[in-house]
C-alpha cells in the first residue's frame, strides 16, 4: 500500500520538493490532496501531472479558474482556509506534509493532529506560536510529528537509538545568511534585494528574510524546545558558514553526535515520508575534499536582535512567542515592499512585544486574538 500524502503548500520551495521525492518515489508514496495559497496556474498544473483526489485553493477568488482548468479531472476542488483544514483530517491521508507560510499553517496542522496523522512538520510557526497546545493535542491523539526543517531533521535523526540517555544540549547550526559579519552601520541601507542573496539555500522569500535577520534561527530555538522537551539552558545556536552540519546533540558523557550532508532540503522531506525507513536518493552525495574547511563562530546578538528575542519570547512563554511571530509577519512583509528598513523590524517587534497583553495559558482562540492584536499594533508602528 502507497502512503497517501496532503501536501499543505505545494507550490512553495518545500512544497515542489516534496512532489519531487514523490515522483523519485513512486512505488511508496502518492498525492491524496494538494493545497496552495495563491499561485494557482502551478496549482492546477501539479493537479494535472500527480491528479490527486482533492485541491484546494486558499484564495477563493481563485476557485473558479482552478475548478474550471480541472473540469475534466475527476478531482474535488475546493477553496478557503477552512476546506484546507479539512483535507488535512481525511481518512485516507497517511501523510500531512504542513509545508504553508506561517500563521497560516496553524489551524491545519491542528486539525491533522486531532485526526491522528502523521504530520511532517515544515512549518515552523505552529510550534512557535502555540507549541503547548499543538504537542498537548498530539500526545491525546497519537499524532506522530516529524521535522522536516533541516536543523530539526538532523536533531531528530541524531536521537534515533538514544531514548534512555539524556541530552545535555541540542546545537543547531546557522549558516548566518548573507550578512554574517555585518554590522549595523552596514545593516542600515541593505535592501530587501541584498537580504534575498542566500549564500547556501534556495528558499522562499519570507523564510530567506528571516535567515537573514537570524528570526528564522530564533524560531528554531523555540520549536525545539517543543519538539525535543529541552529548555532554553540546553539550546545554542552556533554560526556554521557552510552549512554541511545541519544540527548537533551533545550527550551527557560529552560526546557529540552530528548529522552531515550538502544543503538539500529534499532529504529531510524525504527522510520525515519514509521514517523510520531511509530511502535511496539520487541527490549528490558530500566530498569531504571539497568541504574540508569547516568553521564556526557565535552569533551576534547585538547586531541580529531577533535571536535574543526568540530567546526571551521562549523563556516569557504563553503568548510571547505567538506575538513574536505575528509581528515578524507583518515587518517581513514591509520589508519586502520597501517600506522599512532591515534595522526597523528589531525596532518593531521589540515594540510590539512589549504592547500587546501577555496571556500565560492562552486558549486556541486567546491565541487567534493575540494574533489579530499584535498584527494590528505592528501594522500602526510602520
Amino acid at each position: 500500500m502507497k502512503k497517501q500524502i496532503a501536501i499543505l503548500g505545494s507550490t512553495g520551495s518545500i512544497g515542489t520538493q516534496a512532489l519531487e521525492v514523490i515522483e523519485e518515489h513512486s512505488d511508496k508514496f502518492e498525492v491524496y490532496a494538494l493545497t496552495a495559497n495563491n499561485n494557482a496556474d502551478l496549482l492546477i498544473s501539479q493537479a494535472r501531472k500527480f491528479n490527486p483526489e482533492f485541491v484546494v485553493i486558499a484564495n477563493e477568488n481563485k476557485y473558479a479558474q482552478v475548478k474550471e482548468a480541472l473540469a475534466d479531472l475527476p478531482m474535488k476542488v475546493f477553496a478557503g482556509a477552512a476546506s484546507i483544514a479539512d483535507v488535512a483530517a481525511m481518512q485516507p491521508v497517511d501523510i500531512v506534509l504542513t509545508a504553508m507560510v506561517g500563521y497560516s499553517g496553524l489551524l491545519p496542522t491542528i486539525s491533522a493532529v486531532k485526526a491522528g496523522k502523521v504530520i511532517a512538520l515544515a512549518n515552523k510557526e505552529t510550534l512557535v506560536v502555540a507549541g503547548d497546545l499543538v504537542c498537548e493535542l498530539s500526545r491525546q491523539h497519537n499524532s506522530a510529528i516529524v521535522p522536516v526543517d533541516s536543523e530539526h531533521s538532523a536533531i531528530f535523526q541524531c536521537l534515533q537509538g538514544e531514548i534512555n540517555n539524556p541530552i545535555e544540549k541540542v546545537i543547531l547550526t546557522a549558516s548566518g545568511g548573507p550578512f554574517r559579519g555585518k554590522d549595523i552601520n552596514f545593516l542600515r541601507n541593505v535592501t530587501a534585494a541584498d537580504a534575498l542573496k542566500h549564500p547556501n539555500w534556495s528558499m522562499g522569500a519570507k523564510i530567506t528574510i528571516d535567515s537573514a535577520s537570524l528570526m528564522n534561527k530564533g524560531f528554531e530555538v523555540i520549536e525545539a524546545k517543543w519538539l525535543f522537551g529541552v529548555g532554553k539552558e540546553k539550546i545554542d545556536v552556533v554560526v556554521h558558514p557552510q552549512s554541511i552540519i545541519h544540527s548537533m546533540v551533545q550527550f551527557e558523557d560529552g560526546s557529540v553526535k552530528a548529522q552531515m550532508g550538502l544543503p538539500d532540503m529534499k532529504l529531510p522531506i524525504q527522510y520525515a515520508f519514509g521514517y523510520p525507513q531511509r530511502l535511496s536518493s539520487k541527490s549528490p552525495r558530500l566530498d569531504f575534499q571539497q568541504h574540508s574547511n569547516l568553521t564556526f563562530e557565535k552569533p551576534d546578538t547585538n547586531v541580529f536582535r531577533n535571536l535574543a528575542f526568540a530567546y526571551e519570547a521562549m523563556e516569557q512563554g504563553g503568548n510571547m512567542p505567538c506575538i513574536l511571530n505575528a509581528a515578524n509577519e507583518i515587518v517581513v512583509a514591509a520589508f519586502l515592499k520597501g517600506e522599512i528598513g532591515f534595522l526597523q523590524m528589531s525596532d518593531i517587534i521589540e515594540a510590539t512585544m512589549q504592547k500587546v497583553a501577555f496571556i500565560k495559558k492562552p486558549s486556541y482562540e486567546q491565541y487567534v486574538e493575540t494574533d489579530k492584536e499584535a498584527r494590528h499594533i505592528a501594522l500602526n508602528l510602520i
